[in-house]
């Protein structure tokens, strides 16, 4: 493969990995406007905790490796966050305060989708013509 088709590999990688890492932290939230969203943003919620938390290689990170290895650019050791976001979105030593302000995100959006759904079955169970003090 030429040179430049390997670079656009690895950078259509990294922002695949930037639009990922956006979905799993509010991807959530899609799922108060469309809720079908919420059992695949489940799935890709434990996906990235089973590569923050178990070690799980991510094929996204895979894919760009090969492209930098390939091009001469630096592998990134740890990772996508640790190569992209930590030290430019957050300072290092932040770390671990930013993965428990994205975990706070994502419960707060599942808290919201489960409050929305308990709205709903009540409204469905309410007798016709019955009133709730709002």
């Amino acid at each position: 493969m030429s040179h430049f088709g390997t670079l656009l590999i690895g950078h259509t990688a990294m922002v695949l990995h930037y639009l990922f890492f956006a979905y799993v932290v509010f991807g959530g939230f899609l799922a108060l406007i469309r809720p079908r969203l919420f059992w695949p943003h489940l799935g890709v919620a434990a996906y990235a905790l089973g590569i923050l938390v178990v070690g799980w290689s991510c094929f996204l990170t895979e894919f760009e490796n090969a492209s930098r290895e390939a091009t001469g650019r630096e592998v990134m050791e740890n990772g996508f966050i640790d190569h992209h976001l930590t030290g430019v979105v957050y300072p290092e030593d932040q770390l671990m305060t930013s993965r428990f302000v994205i975990a706070g995100i994502i419960a707060a959006s599942y808290a919201l989708c489960a409050w929305r759904l308990y709205r709903a079955r009540a409204a469905r169970r309410r007798p016709v013509g019955v009133r709730t003090a709002e």
